[in-house]
């Protein structure tokens, strides 16, 4: 069982109790919040309720939800882009739509499906067992390079490299807006640096969402600025810490929403109402890329056997060279 404390935000529209955890709590179904409520696991102001609770703003939901059983993990034959691989570990290529490991709605056509059909049993098992070798994650939309223990000696030496911040990682993505004073078509802007700290945790209002907290977890995140094109940037990102959606909560959070991003406002248009052919332009743009314009580039480690230092690169994927090329062309 999992134990939520949810305060209602400002609310328009009074829904209902079960309709409003429902779009709200992650891995929640409506049936599964019913029956919740039914057994009085849900109380709002320390009260039960019944599912046709009219919630208002400033109410306070606590609940249990029961954690959906493990599923069964089944090899796949996914192809698998593997740009090194030895006795210990594997550095992996992830495609934007795959998602890392089996969950709640995602049980097939993951990376750990794909891994188990390769790979079979030769996959640390530190982790549960829905996510042999699984080191490090990737959002499902976010691609690029990940690390996959073979056995859990690496696996334990890797993950104490996540915790000592000595594992390196490098993301590219397209943002909104212009981080120099310029109003210039294009510029590179090389020189233009910045760091984010911003701690962050679960939002209150929205619980499959991150947000910046107060009393979060330390999020530090650098960043710089690569090119200009008028309304979006090409930024470097390099992470001091890894927390789910730091890139994205954090380049929300300063006003450069990561370009496509549909959960923390990047697919929104803020152009005035006069501007047609921009409005037009950034359409074309959002239906070339149908998710965020993020992508984990370069990885360096310290192999956990030979001690050698190594790093990896991977291009950027077709979709976002895609919108480069568009932009680099309109200019």
């Amino acid at each position: 069982m999992k134990n939520v404390e949810i305060i209602v935000p400002d609310v328009r529209k009074r829904e209902r109790l079960d309709v409003f955890l429902t779009n709200h709590v992650e891995n929640a179904t409506r049936s599964k919040v019913q029956q919740a409520i039914k057994e009085g696991l849900v109380k709002v102001n320390n009260e039960t309720v019944k599912s046709s609770h009219k919630i208002s703003t400033g109410e306070k939901i606590t609940f249990q939800l029961p954690s959906p059983p493990a599923p069964d993990v089944l090899p796949e034959n996914i192809p698998l882009d593997i740009l090194f691989e030895d006795d210990e570990l594997l550095v992996v290529n992830k495609p934007a739509g795959m998602v890392v490991h089996p969950a709640y709605g995602n049980y097939s056509g993951t990376l750990v499906n794909a891994l188990l059909f390769h790979y079979k049993n030769n996959l640390s098992t530190l982790n549960d067992p829905t996510r042999p070798g699984i080191v490090h994650r990737l959002d499902k939309d976010t691609s690029g390079l990940m690390l996959v223990a073979k056995n859990d000696v690496a696996h334990a030496k890797l993950a104490r490299q996540f915790l000592n911040k000595t594992i390196h990682r490098e993301y590219w993505s397209i943002v909104w807006g212009l981080f120099s004073k310029s109003n210039a078509r294009k510029r590179t802007h090389s020189d233009i640096t910045g760091i984010v700290e911003a701690s962050l945790g679960r939002s209150k209002s929205d619980r499959k969402k991150i947000a910046v907290t107060e009393n979060g977890k330390e999020a530090i995140t650098e960043y710089k600025v690569m090119e200009e094109f008028g309304y979006l940037s090409l930024i470097q990102c390099k992470l001091r810490t890894g927390r789910t959606h730091q890139i994205r909560v954090h380049m929300h959070h300063i006003g450069h929403p990561v370009f496509g991003d549909p959960t923390y406002g990047g697919r929104k248009i803020s152009f005035g109402d006069t501007d047609t052919k921009r409005k037009q332009e950034v359409h074309q743009l959002l239906e070339l890329l149908p998710r965020q314009a993020l992508h984990a580039k370069k990885i360096s480690f310290i192999h956990p056997t030979s001690k050698e230092t190594l790093q990896f690169e991977s291009e950027l994927p077709e979709d976002i060279q895609s919108i480069l090329l568009f932009l680099r062309k309109s200019i």
